[in-house]
This record gives structure tokens, C-alpha cells and sequence, in this order.
């Protein structure tokens, strides 16, 4: 087996740096008359991270899984529940059909800019669409990650580089409470993705990429692809054992396969063409099934105009709104044929000579 490689982790924090980094957390004067309280729980947080406490309750796997006996994360099994649960309504056609809109922008008016986004103007005209088609969404707005207390989404740590079994379905990096990392947006996320039918992902272009909210989410996407959906085969996160299991044969379970996508890109400079095929290409390496040319779109919205005139710009281009509402329109068709067996995954039961 490939040995582990190791020496790049820094040296642990002694006490004295931890109180440093606490501390800032408490800058403001207003907390001036609470210093012993802060003091105490500074302790605590610092014993936290002393011994590791990434998951301070847990609970025996159970019967479920391969090592029953194994302690898991209360708050992970929770997760995981509602993954499961969600997995359910989506195969049930009793259900009425859903659609995630993803409005992937960092922007909205609660916060610096003082003004909402292009990209939510355009996610609410695909809305309107798809609840005028009888077709219920949820609204996933990155955005709040700049502009909402405790929301965040933490960076994923690469686990799958490593072997891929140690990428775990949900995520068991967060949340890490040893490390204060207690607020992580994705097990919320993750549900909107499983109980959708359909998704749209609605993206402007910052320096010829994905704004970074959006890019946060999609690398936490990875253990949808080929995550290990049993942690207790690698008892937490023990890389000798994930190598053996992959060395083993690992099936690379897509977890999301099977829905409909849609893309709206667009972008003032340049760049829209190379990010539409890079988020295309990520869901449909994903398993997810393209609505048509049509639900593909990028286009630039006041090409080299003022940026203080662009949602001017937005107003007088009708051509690009309707376009949004074809990317609707398509997500939703594709939908209804992919839920009456009409429409499938055409790769579906081939084989991967190079499966990851």
C-alpha cells in the first residue's frame, strides 16, 4: 500500500495562541463586563480543542452499518435520516415535482453592496416559471453565507484525494465543534440537492469563475460522487482503512444521479462560456441529466457597460429573460418526461473502464 505521506500540519497552538484567537471573537467593548465569563468558556473551548471534541455527542452506529457498535455523530446520523428521507420523496410520483434554483451570487442588499443581485432577478423570473407550471422549488441563496450570522459553508478538506471511501455521504469533516466550525451550512444543503427533481444552478462570472459561495458548495458536492455512505468501514477517518477499501474495489456511488439540470451563466467582460461548461460538466460527471441546449445558457448582460448601469442593462434585455424562462421551461419538461419513464440516463448501465 502507498505509504502516508505527513509534515505538512503545523505544530498545534499552544495556550497562549489559542487566547489570542479566541479573544478576537469578543473585540467589541460592549463585552468588556462579561471578561470572566468569556474567560470560563474560553477554558472549556480550549479543552475542546485539546482533546479533539470535533464530535462531543455520539451514539452506537447501530444495526445499519458495518461496525454496529462504532460511535457516530448524533448530528451526522440526524443528517443522514433526512438525506434518506428526502430520497424517499423524490421516488415517490405521488409527489409533486421540485426544483432547486441555486442563485449562486455572493451579492444581495443586506449587505455592502446595498443592492440585490442580477443573478436573484434572474432566479426569480425561472421561479416564476415553474410555479406557473405546477412545479415547486426551493430557492437556495448562496448569498446568505455574506450577509446572515452563523451562516457559513466550510472548505472542503480534500478527503477523497487521499482514498476515495474516506469522503463520507453526508460530509463528517463538519461540524468540527473542537475547532468551533459548529455552524456548517451543508447538511441543509444537501437535502434541497436529494429532494430535488430538477436543479437550476443561476451563476454570474467573477474573475472567469464561480463566485466563491457557489465554488464552496460544489466542492463539499464531491462526496455526492463516490462518497462513502458507511463511515464506520473506515472508523471515522482512518486512511489506512479507506485505501483498502478502495484498493478493493470501490463502486463510486453517484448519489445524486438522475435528476435534471439547468444553467444560466452570465458576465460583463468575458469568461461565461468556459464557466457554463465547467458547471455543466460538473453535473453531468455527477450523474445529472442535461434538459437540452436550450437549459444551457450563458450570455453577457451590458457587455463592457458601467457596472452602476448593469441592472439598467438587465431591464432593456428581454431577450436574455426570456431565454431564463426557456431554461425553466426546458428543467420543467425534463422533469415530467424523467418522472414518467420516458426520459432516462443513457449511460446509465454502461460501465466505466476508469470509474472516480
Amino acid at each position: 500500500m502507498t505509504a502516508i505521506r505527513k509534515g505538512q500540519a503545523p505544530a498545534a497552538l499552544t495556550r497562549e495562541q489559542f487566547h489570542d484567537r479566541f479573544e478576537v471573537r469578543f473585540y467589541d467593548p460592549a463585552f468588556a463586563g462579561e471578561r470572566a465569563a468569556i474567560a470560563r468558556l474560553e477554558e472549556i473551548a480550549w479543552q475542546a480543542l485539546r482533546d479533539g471534541r470535533k464530535a462531543p455527542v455520539t451514539t452506537p452506529a447501530g444495526s445499519d452499518f458495518a461496525d454496529p457498535a462504532y460511535e457516530l455523530s448524533v448530528q451526522w446520523l440526524d443528517t443522514r435520516q433526512r438525506l434518506q428521507d428526502a430520497q424517499v420523496r423524490w421516488q415517490d410520483s405521488a409527489t409533486r415535482s421540485r426544483v432547486l434554483l441555486v442563485c449562486g451570487s455572493a451579492r444581495n442588499d443586506g449587505t455592502c453592496p446595498g443592492e440585490v443581485s442580477k443573478t436573484w432577478r434572474l432566479t426569480g423570473i425561472a421561479q416564476q416559471v415553474l410555479n406557473a407550471a405546477g412545479v415547486d422549488t426551493d430557492v437556495l441563496d448562496l448569498s446568505l453565507v455574506t450577509s446572515e450570522y452563523g451562516r457559513n459553508i466550510y472548505p472542503c478538506k480534500g478527503c477523497v484525494s487521499s482514498a476515495m471511501p474516506l469522503c463520507h455521504w453526508p460530509c463528517t469533516c463538519y461540524p468540527n465543534h473542537a475547532l468551533a466550525q459548529a455552524d456548517d451550512w451543508m447538511a441543509d444543503i444537501y437535502e434541497k440537492w436529494v429532494a430535488a427533481h430538477g436543479v437550476i444552478l443561476l451563476a454570474p462570472t467573477y474573475w472567469y469563475q464561480a463566485p466563491s459561495p457557489l465554488k464552496l458548495m460544489m466542492d463539499r458536492m464531491v462526496c455526492a460522487d463516490g462518497g462513502n455512505a458507511d463511515p464506520t468501514t473506515t472508523h471515522g477517518k482512518h486512511l489506512d482503512e479507506a485505501r483498502q477499501l478502495e484498493q478493493s474495489g470501490w463502486a463510486y456511488p453517484k448519489h445524486l444521479a438522475g435528476r435534471a439540470f439547468g444553467v444560466v451563466v452570465h458576465g460583463d467582460v468575458a469568461g461565461v462560456e468556459v464557466h457554463r461548461r465547467n458547471l455543466t460538466d460538473w453535473l453531468e460527471w455527477m450523474g445529472l441529466i442535461d434538459a437540452g441546449s436550450t437549459a444551457k445558457l450563458d450570455r453577457y448582460i451590458g457587455y463592457y457597460g458601467l457596472y452602476c448601469e448593469s441592472h439598467a442593462a438587465l431591464d432593456e434585455d428581454l431577450a436574455v429573460q426570456e431565454e431564463v424562462r426557456n431554461v425553466a421551461r426546458s428543467v420543467a419538461a425534463a422533469v415530467t418526461e424523467l418522472r414518467a419513464g420516458r426520459l432516462s440516463q443513457p449511460d446509465k448501465s454502461l460501465h466505466a473502464p476508469r470509474p472516480k
